[in-house]
């Protein structure tokens, strides 16, 4: 009678390529996954917004200068997370289209402050509705899993070196 008895060789760990790298670096990486994320999330509200005129970072921002107490570009720029010339350029378009006013504050001369214009608050007034039924249909598809991330990654904005090293 013939036995036959396979022999096998433990198994290997994939090779270390560039690729194996990417793809692991594609499925850990916080910062590439959270990008992503937001893409996908962004296509969809300016998809929905369409009709409104906005684009989901406009409608974001014209939303945080009305919630604003303190009218400063400095504090927008702090509230919103955007570098300062980001938040210019994206401020100088909604200014071109007549939706906020931008000014030197009398006081302070060094000090800019930024408010909605009368058109400006009509149009966000009437974009709410859009922006309301399409975050409902995010709402079910994500629950409130950018709300968390958003408050989880709070301290980072505090601390950025919190998770990076020496």
């Amino acid at each position: 009678m013939y036995l036959h008895r396979t022999v096998s060789r433990a198994p290997q760990p994939p090779r270390k390529t560039l690729q194996t790298d990417a793809r692991a670096l594609l499925a850990a990486c916080p910062g590439v996954n959270a990008r992503l994320a937001a893409r996908r999330i962004s296509r969809v509200l300016d998809r929905a917004l369409a009709p409104t005129g906005f684009s989901s970072a406009q409608l974001g921002l014209m939303a945080q200068i009305a919630a604003l107490s303190d009218d400063s570009l400095g504090a927008l720029a702090l509230r919103s997370g955007l570098d300062q010339s980001t938040l210019s350029r994206n401020l100088r378009t909604l200014e071109s289209a007549g939706l906020i006013e931008i000014a030197v504050v009398e006081a302070d001369q060094r000090r800019r402050a930024v408010w909605l214009t009368e058109t400006g608050a009509r149009r966000l007034e009437a974009a709410v509705p859009v922006w309301r039924a399409a975050q409902a249909r995010l709402a079910g598809a994500l629950g409130d899993l950018a709300a968390n991330l958003a408050v989880a990654t709070e301290p980072l904005a505090q601390h950025p070196r919190c998770v990076a090293s020496p």
